[in-house]
């Protein structure tokens, strides 16, 4: 497993599936490695724009399991179930640590 390089002690690295409705985060890495269905979910999920650096926000959630999560990455949203959000490992923004 990759250890985050840069601040790590102020904000570890989680779950897509895990983000706080409406909290800020940067997309801090993708799952590696897993099934070759694993890694074909991580390939779309880089191809549609879930890259190391990107803003995302969990925006809402199914009702009334949850499922799927509403997620805006950059400028788009995305309709993401929470397995495949789970594969996108994300940062809280310290700023929005608070919020």
């Amino acid at each position: 497993m990759n250890q985050p390089r840069d601040g790590a002690a102020s904000s570890q690295a989680m779950g897509l599936d895990a983000l706080p409705r409406g909290v800020p985060a940067t997309v801090a890495g993708l799952a590696e490695g897993g099934h070759d269905s694993v890694r074909a979910m991580v390939l779309r999920l880089m191809e549609i724009g879930f890259l190391p650096g990107e803003l995302v926000r969990v925006i809402a959630s199914g009702f009334p399991s949850a499922d799927p999560l509403a997620v805006r990455v950059g400028q788009a949203t995305f309709a993401l179930r929470r397995h495949e959000a789970a594969l996108v490992r994300v940062r809280v923004d310290a700023a929005g640590a608070g919020a």
